[in-house]
């Protein structure tokens, strides 16, 4: 009779816990931490790009593609076409390299 007695007191005392509103905001927040982390950090979240050291191409073409973009040829200018209005730019003074 003690085992049944105990286990009904404990089932009680179980009961009446979680029935208290801090307990319930602890589960949910706990829950909740979880879905977060399943979210931001699953294995369908991995970055699909390559480092800078691996990702180095000599054209923006060579980029492109590697990227699986669709490259169309552009249209050639006319002839005829006017220049550009505005200042002429300098080249640069230090130009950065690679």
């Amino acid at each position: 009779m003690d085992s049944t007695m105990a286990t009904d007191r404990f089932a009680n005392s179980m009961s009446s816990a979680l029935r208290h509103p801090g307990v319930i905001a602890l589960i949910v927040a706990a829950l909740t931490i979880a879905a977060m982390l399943i979210v931001d950090h699953g294995p369908w979240n991995r970055a699909k790009t390559q480092p800078a050291h691996v990702a180095m191409y000599a054209t923006t073409g060579e980029a492109a593609r590697a990227a699986g973009a669709k490259i169309l040829p552009t249209e050639p200018h006319s002839p005829i076409e006017p220049e550009r209005a505005g200042p002429k730019t300098s080249p640069t003074v230090n130009p950065v390299t690679p």
